[in-house]
């Protein structure tokens, strides 16, 4: 036809059929090692409870105990602006989405803690917290008044408490078996995890206990905690998290940054203990390295200066644990560890103001990209993915609505998704 090339050709078919054979062994495992993000709701946060503390109405106590902490030190929008220093414009939206989120959803993902938090106890003692810890965690689900997101916090793999810690597993697994089932939002969490190996060990583990019970395999996933320096570097120089990842043959869903003792492994004093060390950046920076594309999610650790006692040394735990969590969101580390109720407020103050300060830019660059229309920045696909991640994530915490995002986009939260998946592409 007048005006087209004329298209020539070299090779024979056959040559890129070779190709294909080659590299279909990697190809193979660029599908299996690196899926992508699995697309579902990531906690914002993990509240801590000791098993021994940890009570049906926890997640209420929390967040009437956050309230509570407000309506002393920051009674209204421009008082909590002003000790956290968030803009002007943003002190009303984020102070009343604070406010509700803490009267609706208060925790987002809980952990009774059976390790640290617990200590060592009498075997009958802590068989008795950890099947009353499955009754409770059962009851809420059927009631609804489960957080999103709710498990335990086993003791490590290590010889002195491996049989403890694997005996409290199946007592609280069982208990939620006999009390109706594993709930969905179930989240496993494994501690002071040093070698790739002992990782495999608790991967085997729960393939024992769905064999047990006729449980499709793979319906129990646990996150690992990175708090050891061999976690982070094995004795050969490799980065040992990234075996870790393999070592928990699809099972691993987290690495969770455990940052009081991860930093007195490196001998760090414990005036400076710290999630912004530079310690603990480089730690996070691995695990954020070695869990790219892998679909295992990241969270940072948690501060322990907490927000008690008069006004002043509250409004200062506050603007710390507010820049803590604001320097971790811009570093995409999304989630966290609170200790606290205290923490709460300044927990979703400063997710909040992250997705609503970033919102119009983000939706407007993903709004000309879905309308290949020209703008200031030249996006990409995986800027897109990028840009419809945080919206979406902004969405899940309730940081924004569907409609303002809807309205600013022309996207509904079906089209955010096909973008944000991996290899999502305009239509």
């Amino acid at each position: 036809m007048d005006g087209q090339e004329k298209v020539r050709t070299s090779l024979a078919d056959s040559v890129a059929e070779r190709v294909g054979a080659l590299l279909a062994p990697v190809d193979a495992d660029l599908a299996r090692r690196y899926p992508g993000d699995p697309g579902t709701r990531q906690p914002v946060h993990t509240v801590y409870v000791p098993a021994d503390a940890f009570a049906a109405d926890t997640p209420r106590v929390w967040g009437d105990s956050a309230l509570a902490a407000l309506d002393e030190h920051a009674p209204d929008a421009e008082s909590f602006a002003g000790i956290l220093g968030l803009p002007a414009h943003l002190a009303d939206a984020v102070y009343s989405r604070v406010r509700a989120k803490l009267e609706r959803e208060p925790v987002e993902d809980l952990r009774v803690d059976f390790e640290d938090g617990y200590g060592i106890r009498p075997s009958e003692e802590e068989d008795q917290a950890a099947a009353r810890a499955a009754r409770l965690i059962a009851e809420a689900y059927e009631k609804g008044t489960a957080p999103p997101y709710t498990g335990i916090r086993v003791k490590c793999m290590e010889a002195g408490v491996r049989e403890r810690g694997i005996r409290t597993l199946d007592v609280f697994l069982t208990g939620l078996l006999a009390a109706g089932g594993l709930p969905d939002g179930l989240v496993l969490t494994l501690p002071k995890v040093t070698y790739a190996e002992q990782v495999t060990a608790f991967a085997r583990l729960l393939d024992a206990f769905e064999e047990t019970h006729g449980l499709d395999r793979g319906r129990l996933g646990f996150e690992i905690q990175i708090e050891t320096s061999q976690a982070v570097l094995a004795a050969d120089g490799t980065a040992t998290v990234a075996r870790m990842i393999e070592a928990g043959e699809d099972r691993v869903t987290g690495l969770h940054y455990g940052t009081f003792d991860y930093s007195a492994a490196l001998g760090v004093s414990a005036a400076h203990q710290a999630a912004d060390h530079p310690a603990a950046d480089h730690a996070k920076a691995v695990m954020q390295v070695a869990a790219a594309g892998t679909g295992v999610r990241l969270s940072d650790g948690s501060t322990n200066v907490l927000p008690v006692g008069p006004a002043e040394r509250v409004h200062a735990a506050w603007r710390l644990h507010h820049d803590l969590v604001r320097r971790a969101l811009a570093r995409a580390y999304y989630q966290g560890w609170d200790m606290h109720p205290g923490h709460l407020p300044t927990r979703y103050a400063a997710v909040f103001a992250f997705y609503r300060e970033g919102f119009e830019r983000a939706a407007d660059r993903l709004a000309r990209y879905a309308a290949r229309a020209g703008g200031d920045v030249m996006d990409e696909p995986a800027t897109a993915r990028a840009l419809s991640g945080y919206l979406l994530r902004g969405l899940d915490c309730g940081a924004l609505d569907t409609a303002e995002v809807t309205a600013l986009t022309g996207l509904g939260r079906g089209d955010l998704e096909f973008y944000a998946a991996p290899g999502g592409r305009p239509a």
